[in-house]
């Protein structure tokens, strides 16, 4: 098989290592708007680099990785999908509901696949919970409790890039609130903070941010998140139910520690980002996106889910706009 990776920053280089040594990949095509970039991430991995996404597309590939700039997302999918070629895509399709629609109409005309990249979903401790609460040993949920901490903020260039906390960070808390508890976010209750650095002012964005969600079953669920976390990269979903209750995301690299006696102790090499936390997920992703596209299995993150989670960030930007509960029904599906 023969694979094109456009982008190849921090994500785009770490999935072309993963690529280069999947036993499916015969070949690897990679480009960035930095050719040079490309270069040394090709020479790196012993890939192919292309002088441009337009060669990648020409030279003949059997799928498509997006890890691009945000920006170029949308327009990159729409030409997979004339191209009829099958890709995977890094969140978010795009910033906004209009760039994301379009491109996932050219999706449906094309009928060709897009898995996006929520790699939770391929988590092992995310993955168990989900299949503790559908079993039932949890009894009835009545609350979930979702945590994102970055440990230090984003570089000031990236924060009008972003699309803002709650579509950047918080999609992630939200699409896996929904994959986890098989329910649907209805109503959502925002609230942020800009009290970090200038920064976040500067660019009409926050530095952290919470959510009261309200489930289509009525369980109660807070999401949180921060830019401003020093003491690490924290991610976690605690789950409780009338029977029992779980963590994802606690163990022995957890950036947190307990005030009391006989407590958790600090940790002595906290997780220090996102790459080194969900390394296994992220090449599990990609090891599902090369069997759907060999056949061999179902798309385990179809682009649809992306405007579901985009629908939920928008709703909580709006709350915290407006400081009202937003039903996400107000938010347009199509």
């Amino acid at each position: 098989m023969r694979i094109g990776l456009i982008g190849t920053g921090r994500i785009g280089s770490f999935h072309a290592g993963v690529l280069s040594r999947h036993r499916e990949v015969g070949s690897l095509v990679v480009a960035d708007t930095d050719a040079a970039r490309a270069v040394e991430t090709a020479d790196r991995c012993g890939a192919t680099a292309a002088p441009s996404a337009d060669e990648v597309f020409a030279w003949g590939v059997d799928a498509v990785v997006i890890a691009s700039a945000t920006a170029a997302h949308a327009d990159l999918i729409a030409r997979a999908a004339r191209a009829g070629l099958p890709a995977f895509c890094e969140k978010p399709i795009a910033l906004d509901l209009p760039g994301t629609l379009g491109a996932l109409r050219a999706v449906e005309q094309a009928g060709t696949e897009l898995q996006l990249g929520f790699m939770r979903r391929f988590d092992a401790g995310y993955t168990a919970a989900r299949e503790l609460v559908r079993s039932g040993r949890l009894g009835r949920l009545h609350t979930v409790r979702a945590i994102t901490s970055d440990p230090a903020p984003p570089p000031a260039a990236y924060l009008p890039l972003s699309g803002g906390l709650y579509r950047d960070c918080l999609v992630h808390d939200f699409d896996i609130l929904r994959w986890v508890t098989g329910r649907e976010i209805v109503e959502v209750y925002a609230a942020g903070s800009d009290g970090g650095p200038a920064m976040f002012r500067e660019a009409g964005d926050v530095d952290t941010a919470a959510a009261l969600l309200t489930l289509d079953d009525g369980t109660l669920a807070t999401a949180t998140a921060t830019r401003c976390n020093g003491a690490g990269y924290d991610v976690r979903m605690e789950l409780a139910g009338e029977l029992d209750q779980v963590a994802v995301g606690l163990d022995d690299r957890t950036p947190i520690s307990s005030t009391e006696p006989k407590g958790l102790p600090p940790v002595d090499n906290p997780w220090p980002g996102f790459l080194e936390r969900f390394a296994p997920a992220y090449e599990a992703e990609l090891d599902a996106f090369i069997r759907l596209v060999q056949g061999e299995a179902e798309n385990a993150c179809d682009g649809r889910e992306a405007l579901t989670a985009l629908r939920v960030a928008e709703a909580c930007e709006l709350s915290r706009r407006e400081r009202r509960p937003v039903r996400v029904e107000e938010i347009p599906a199509g």
